[in-house]
């Protein structure tokens, strides 16, 4: 007997096109977020190795660390006081003072602009993390820093590694920029933005060489630090995103009570 074209669906039909479509969702979201994982495990395991690296050079005193001394006597072969007066003043802007007004003044902007409380909370995270790193690294290693005769008043005399002043601008700029990302509507805009975070944390931490006051490799450790923990952060926040919008797009509930047959 031919089956009537015109005949609803059965039950069976309706609950295998539900588990189908069910699966064929989960499969999609858990792609995504196995993909986002993966992604976020290689760059914060290949930044952790390659700051691993520079800190094993440092205690062996080979490798990167026997350029500490030769660039740090090129810094004091092209500094002229006009110049050290002008860097001085720029790097105080990512000192503990100037870094927090920074940041804090940037949070502003975002949490208004975001209508959300997201930026406060991955700022403070990202700039807590970043002080743990910098006291914590400094207290284990003790390293000292370069002789006060070919630094730049004033001194400081805290231990050297990691650069504080490099690993707190690469977390604050870089964070700010990811979170200003989806507010730029423009390709120019964000490729901008991201630039001016990668030349506000190269020119922080080279500043800190040019003045005496670190070596290089404080500040080239500083800079992976603050990649992979800035990597750790995002990767995490794009996970919960994922698993946030996952949930909210789940299937509908049916407002109409199920029929007993």
């Amino acid at each position: 007997m031919q089956q009537d074209r015109g005949r609803p669906p059965t039950v069976a039909a309706k609950v295998a096109t539900t588990v189908a479509t069910k699966v064929a969702r989960v499969a999609a979201g858990r792609t995504v977020l196995v993909v986002t994982a993966l992604v976020g495990a290689v760059l914060v395991t290949g930044l952790t190795a390659a700051g691993a690296e520079v800190y094993e050079a440092v205690e062996e005193g080979d490798g990167i660390a026997g350029l500490d001394r030769p660039v740090l006597d090129e810094a004091l072969a092209v500094r002229t006081p006009a110049a050290a007066r002008l860097v001085t003043a720029f790097t105080h802007l990512g000192g503990p003072v100037g870094m927090t007004l920074i940041a804090l003044a940037l949070t502003v902007a975002l949490v208004w602009r975001r209508r959300s409380w997201t930026p406060l909370l991955l700022m403070v995270l990202a700039a807590a993390g970043s002080l743990v790193f910098t006291t914590v690294g400094k207290a284990v290693v003790g390293r000292p820093r370069p002789p006060l005769t070919d630094a730049v008043p004033p001194y400081e005399h805290a231990f050297s590694f990691p650069s504080g002043h490099a690993l707190n601008s690469t977390v604050i700029a870089g964070m700010v920029a990811y979170l200003a990302f989806p507010l730029l509507r423009h390709r120019w805009s964000r490729a901008l933005s991201v630039a001016g975070a990668v030349v506000w944390a190269v020119a922080m931490g080279l500043s800190r060489v040019y003045l005496g006051h670190h070596w290089l490799t404080d500040v080239c450790f500083a800079w992976l630090l603050g990649l992979a923990w800035l990597a750790l952060l995002v990767t995490a926040h794009r996970l919960f995103l994922l698993v946030h919008r996952a949930r909210a797009t789940g299937p509908p509930v049916s407002r109409h009570p199920r029929r007993t047959p």
